[in-house]
């Protein structure tokens, strides 16, 4: 039998006012009369509006006649034994208000009509089995935000392995692979401990940091090569990229001359050395001015240069320039105009920590990465090489300064293989059979809400997934600890927030701003939530709720370290040779 505790005295569509009926009604109800949980009121014969408590205070009406008031925000009808997002009309004073039992509770959060994935238990009744709509959690974007400790790594990977079949450190996919393409941006090298099993588990997952990171130079674009080489704010910028523009397009155009059409931004190899050779050689270019002579580069021993796609072969040394009518010759158009930007190109070149990026990495047999072996270097990132669910993309050794173009790049790539793959289905009256999700851990590193240049590839890559990647089965999860320096773009296209407790108060408003108006005052909870539990809103869930999060089995490395562990144990001397040996390999 239903529990009635109170009726309604004033309703508006943000909010309703309860009034308790009495003080031994109200302790009776205490520990269910908590922010957060559940009241409904009755409309009609057996319908009932659900709210969700936002706000409980005292009220004095007379002398020694405390009563108790609830502020309560409806979420939606729940009507025939089903529950309705929404709610045509709002219940009228004097209609009586009761408590929420479990079977409704049940019947909403563990609906079977619903393809559900389980994501926790509800904070305020651990009774309760907390689950999502799996369909519109996954197939749109998700952001995963929380301060430092709130427990952020640990609900991404137990989320992941629920994804995966990883249950208490057990495959239970083990015999029959599930068709889930995950990949993680780990910009901290922890979520490797998360998904490393036993042997006998049967379970692979595709590890790639700096070391084992296959990604050519030449699978770069414009605007990521721009980023890398040309500085955007010199004099003369539009010369640097215009040069160095023709210098790629025809060196790939030199080694791959059975396609018919190259352009800047193809995905083909071409050689960075022989590109910064013709760079030089325009440098350093005089022009031949003799009467009766062809006005052509000419070299110091007498020759002339009649194509200039000799410059990608060596650096030639030029005549020097002369106004005698004998050896009559004038500095080429781009003479000098490269100095510093080819001093900035040689020492990028020759950085060892980008060897991943600019070197013409060697394969097993000992011949280049070049254009025949795209696909192996596709197969890399999507699993397709050990068939992986999980692909970790390890960061932590990628140096700073190339971080956005690297995370550009490996997103850009994944974005134009699920778009060719896509229209090539619907030419078949087919949908995209193979979904990919990309988890950018620490997103405001290298997507953020302002930033110059350094960032312009990383943000237009990332948004461009934010705004179109659904429609070819590629969706994005962002986790940060600083939302509001997160793309504004990328966050506003997440249509499922899991929000871990917010200590700084502009992430705080930010987040609010970003969520539905039946979620806002509930939101007003993010900085009193405990470690592992979150505010969980969106489509995926049919109204916003407090959840607790269970630890993932295995646990990524994120532990902080303990006071009365680490801090409290005998004096310990760390091997500095070893560190500093470490230190000095990561940064040659």
């Amino acid at each position: 039998m239903d529990k009635k505790i109170g009726s309604v005295v004033e309703s508006s569509p943000h909010s309703i006012l309860v009034k308790i009926d009495d003080l031994k009604t109200f302790e009776s109800a205490k520990t269910e009369l908590q922010i957060g949980k559940y009241v409904k009121i009755q409309e009609g014969n057996h319908n009932f509006v659900l709210c969700v408590i936002q706000n409980i205070k005292i009220a004095t009406e007379k002398e020694d006649d405390d009563v108790f008031i609830l502020t309560v925000q409806p979420v939606g009808l729940f009507k025939d034994e089903e529950f309705h997002q929404g709610n045509p009309t709002l219940p009228s004073p004097t209609e009586p208000v009761f408590l929420v039992e479990n079977n409704i509770l049940s019947k909403i959060f563990n609906n079977e009509n619903n393809r559900i994935f389980h994501l926790g238990k509800l904070a305020q009744n651990d009774g309760i089995d907390f689950t999502l709509d799996g369909d519109k959690f996954f197939s749109k974007h998700v952001a995963i935000v929380g301060s430092t400790g709130s427990g952020k790594s640990c609900s991404v990977a137990k989320i992941l392995q629920n994804v995966v079949g990883i249950n208490d450190a057990k495959n239970i996919n083990k015999s029959n692979k599930k068709n889930s393409h995950i990949i993680i941006f780990d910009i901290h090298s922890e979520y490797k401990s998360a998904f490393e099993l036993e042997k006998n588990e049967n379970f692979t997952l595709n590890y790639l940091d700096v070391e084992k990171l296959k990604l050519p130079y030449w699978l770069m674009n414009s605007e990521e090569l721009e980023t890398l080489f040309i500085e955007s704010n010199e004099q003369n910028s539009h010369n640097q990229v215009s040069q160095f523009k023709r210098a790629v397009i025809l060196n790939k155009e030199k080694y791959n001359p059975n396609i018919k059409k190259v352009t800047y931004d193809s995905p083909v190899y071409f050689n960075i050395n022989e590109v910064f050779n013709y760079i030089h050689n325009l440098n350093d270019e005089v022009i031949n001015k003799i009467e009766g002579e062809q006005h052509l580069p000419k070299l110091a021993n007498g020759e002339l240069v009649k194509d200039r796609n000799s410059y990608f072969n060596q650096k030639f040394v030029f005549t020097t320039s002369s106004t005698s009518k004998a050896s009559k010759a004038s500095n080429g158009p781009f003479n000098g105009e490269f100095n510093r930007f080819l001093s900035r190109f040689e020492t990028k070149v020759n950085d060892k920590r980008l060897d991943f990026l600019l070197l013409d990495q060697d394969r097993e047999e000992n011949s280049k990465y070049q254009t025949e072996h795209f696909e192996e270097i596709l197969k890399q990132f999507m699993g397709y090489l050990d068939k992986s669910n999980i692909t970790i993309i390890d960061l932590s050794g990628i140096p700073f300064e190339v971080l956005s173009i690297t995370v550009s790049l490996i997103s850009r790539i994944i974005f134009d293989f699920a778009f060719h793959y896509s229209k090539l289905k619907h030419e078949t009256d087919k949908h995209n059979d193979i979904p990919f999700m990309i988890v950018c851990e620490e997103a405001h590193n290298y997507i953020p809400r302002t930033g110059g240049n350094d960032y312009k590839a990383a943000k237009k890559s990332i948004e461009r997934i934010a705004k179109e990647g659904r429609k070819y089965g590629l969706s994005l999860m962002v986790v940060s600890q600083r939302p509001s320096e997160v793309s504004d773009t990328i966050l506003s296209q997440c249509n499922n927030f899991i929000n871990l407790r917010l200590t700084n108060v502009n992430d705080q408003s930010y987040i609010k701003n970003l969520l539905p108006d039946n979620s806002r005052s509930i939101s007003e909870i993010l900085p009193t939530l405990s470690a592992g539990e979150c505010l969980v809103v969106g489509d995926s869930t049919p109204i916003p709720s407090i959840v607790k999060m269970e630890l993932p089995n295995p646990e990524p490395r994120s532990q902080s370290i303990k006071f009365h562990k680490e801090w409290s144990e005998n004096w310990k001397t760390p091997s500095f040779e070893n560190v500093i040996k470490r230190w000095r390999k990561e940064s040659v």
